[in-house]
């Protein structure tokens, strides 16, 4: 009879989408996952080894191939399928301290955003200004006035070239972060406050002149930014249109007060289905493809390269990355709702969600997928962030350590990190291969409004009720 430590098993490595390396090979049940690391890269014939998570059965091999296979239950006698994840090749590194209180505004900060290159940082604020700071010596670079009330939401345009701002006096204004002048005539024509803010796309429009609003009068309009006029209104939401996203297939989403999901054609107006489901107001929304439709041309894994060249080359180095990162699946959508529940749509193809996912106890205030789409991240009213298997809405993991509401999330480029934003006034930083609190950010005065995670990965931005923000990094 075999000792143990001779036994050994046929397996194949598989992709996440089913499609086979290599042939069978014989493999002993005991070897380690930094062997399983050696053998795949050369099955996969890698120049430049790649990192790789290994799942057998939904279980991760987190040391030998025999520990996953006792929590799985699997057999050993038939042929093993071994499912390969790629990982990013660079690592961000969690932030440990504030570097930077940075004070200027005289309300709340309700909006921080980095630039798709991760090069400039903007702010917005009750005090109807919109800030930009300069991130090398964290100081402040320029105040924009204009709006006359609140700012509840800013954009940046993929190119980095141009940012959006979105009152509660219903105007949006656009301004450019190098001069910090407003861009045109403001862009007036929504009856009641701006609730959320999206551009069109690097790849689908290099120019980046379009831009889509959702708005509390239950419209969404979409702009002309050079014009400065209205391309078309999109009607059909019967209440505040809460959050509108413009996807990379040339369809937009928008989620409502009216419990429903509607996905539009913008470029001719035309509404291709109602997505249904919800038991009271859908907050929020976000797509798969969200991070390599922010971030453009701009590939976080080489951040030392920022991208030039002429808008068209900008945006087909944008439609390369977004096609490597949403693969050959459409894209995927996760909806958010008051009514404790989030749903799993494949929006361009049906109107059924893949999966209905349960377990919040309160209203959801912001769903986000990781920038590799594998995971989605939810942020409640409950205290608690829940984390969902990408493709299948599966429960993986709930994060407690908050003790009031979490407003805001933001993950870092590599998805191995996720920082929370709290009504409790900290911030947090949970770590994906724990499922754990791996650092606690206090710091702030009052409760943190807003988060954002720089897409180089060397910094995280807060702002909140205090009227600060503050830099922090490793």
């Amino acid at each position: 009879m075999d000792r143990p430590n001779e036994e050994r098993l046929l397996a194949q490595f598989c992709s996440e989408d089913g499609v086979k390396a290599g042939s069978p090979f014989d493999l002993p049940i005991d070897l380690v996952v930094d062997k399983l690391q050696s053998l795949c890269n050369a099955v996969l014939a890698n120049d430049d080894p790649i990192p790789y998570l290994f799942f057998i059965n939904g279980i991760e091999i987190s040391e030998t191939i025999r520990d996953a296979l006792k929590d799985g239950g699997e057999s050993t006698e038939k042929l093993l399928e071994i499912v390969y994840q790629p990982q990013a090749v660079f690592r961000v590194r969690a932030v440990t301290r504030c570097t930077s209180s940075l004070p200027g505004h005289a309300e709340a900060v309700i909006a921080v955003a980095f630039s798709p290159d991760g090069r400039r940082l903007a702010s917005g604020s009750g005090d109807t200004t919109v800030r930009f700071w300069d991130i090398n010596t964290e100081t402040p670079e320029f105040t924009c006035r204009g709006h006359n009330h609140w700012i509840l939401c800013i954009a940046w345009a993929p190119d980095g070239k141009k940012l959006a701002s979105g009152c509660k006096n219903s105007q949006i204004r656009v301004w450019d972060p190098v001069t910090g002048k407003q861009t045109g005539k403001a862009l007036s024509g929504h009856k009641q406050w701006i609730t959320w803010l999206a551009w069109e796309p690097l790849h689908s429009s290099p120019e980046c002149r379009h831009l889509a609003s959702a708005s509390k009068d239950g419209t969404i309009r979409i702009w002309d930014v050079t014009l400065g006029s209205t391309v078309r209104t999109l009607s059909g939401h019967t209440m505040s249109v809460t959050c509108v996203k413009w996807g990379g297939e040339g369809l937009l989403y928008s989620s409502s007060q009216d419990r429903t999901v509607k996905v539009w054609r913008p470029s001719d107006g035309i509404l291709c289905r109602t997505l249904t489901g919800h038991a009271h107001w859908v907050n929020t929304l976000a797509l798969n493809t969200d991070y390599a439709l922010r971030t453009g041309a701009f590939n976080p894994a080489k951040r030392n390269e920022v991208p030039n060249g002429t808008p068209s080359e900008l945006g087909k180095l944008a439609l390369t990355r977004y096609t490597t990162e949403k693969g050959t699946k459409p894209e995927l959508l996760v909806s958010g709702s008051d009514d404790f529940t989030l749903f799993l749509w494949n929006p361009s193809e049906s109107k059924k969600p893949i999966a209905r996912m349960t377990g919040h106890q309160q209203l959801i205030n912001e769903v986000l997928f990781s920038p590799d789409g594998r995971i989605i991240a939810s942020a409640s009213f409950d205290k608690s962030i829940k984390l969902w298997d990408g493709k299948t809405g599966k429960f993986l993991a709930a994060l407690r350590g908050h003790v009031g509401a979490v407003y805001q999330i933001a993950w870092s480029a590599d998805s191995r990190l996720l920082c929370s934003g709290s009504a409790d006034s900290t911030l947090k930083i949970w770590d994906m291969k724990t499922k754990k609190l791996t650092m606690d950010l206090p710091g702030h005065a009052d409760e943190v409004f807003s988060v954002d995670w720089n897409p180089d990965g060397e910094r995280v931005v807060s702002g909140g009720r205090d009227k600060v923000l503050k830099l922090w990094r490793r």
